[in-house]
């Protein structure tokens, strides 16, 4: 989907902040302690990050799925981006392993 580098950057840090939000007391404290890292990675499609949110879910992993307001460039409702975590990168990476970087 079309939307410029600005955007791209807030949809991103709104789905950091809601997994961020609904992760568990531990797993933020610790987060917060190692330094923070968060990677920034590509889905081809709005189905793709359904199918990554319900694996992350399984595996109890703390998951944001934004949809848009639509108040700036793109329709109201259109999802934008999928936050995921904190938790461990191993476990990340089973799931998202096969996305490139953004």
């Amino acid at each position: 989907m079309k939307m410029s580098c600005g955007k791209k950057c807030a949809q991103a840090a709104h789905a950091s902040i809601g997994a961020f939000e609904s992760a568990d007391k531990t797993l933020r404290k610790a987060w917060q302690t190692e330094g923070q890292k968060k990677v920034v990675l590509k889905a081809d499609s709005e189905r793709t990050l359904f199918e990554i949110k319900v694996l992350a879910e399984r595996a109890g992993i703390s998951t944001s799925l934004i949809q848009d307001a639509g108040m700036t460039e793109i329709p109201p409702g259109t999802i934008t981006a999928l936050g995921l975590g904190p938790a461990k990168s191993e476990e990340l990476d089973r799931i998202t392993g096969t996305l490139s970087l953004l």
